[in-house]
């Protein structure tokens, strides 16, 4: 059975091009170390009054949206170890406080899939 991390990012508008390109590369690093699929969407239809939007859950700032990200792997142990590599990998370019987003506003989770993903 598969197995997703999941994340949710608040992040400045005018920053989504520099997020573009630090998505680029960083599904080059997962996807290098085993990652079976990579994902980041940026919010375009935000406005719903049918359910709780994500902007509400994110507290979105005036000029900011929200991004949608997941990545995919064969297990949770699987996971682990992908996981563990491209942190090795990118601790040493990793910069605090350089994001073009807010890290301390992450909201991250691992799942295991019930349906869609073999």
């Amino acid at each position: 059975m598969s197995y997703i991390d999941g994340y949710l990012l608040a992040v400045p508008k005018k920053k989504i091009k520099d997020y573009k390109a630090m998505a680029r590369y960083s599904e080059k690093v997962w996807r290098k170390h085993g990652a079976l699929d990579y994902r980041e969407c940026v919010g375009d239809d935000l406005k719903t009054k049918t359910w709780i939007p994500f902007t509400r859950v994110m507290k979105t700032k005036p000029g900011e949206t929200v991004v949608f990200s997941y990545i995919v792997f064969k297990s949770r142990a699987h996971r682990d170890r992908v996981n563990a590599a491209v942190m090795k990998e990118m601790g040493k370019m990793e910069h605090p406080g350089t994001m073009p987003f807010d890290e301390k506003r992450i909201v991250y989770g691992g799942f295991e899939v019930l349906a869609g993903f073999k």
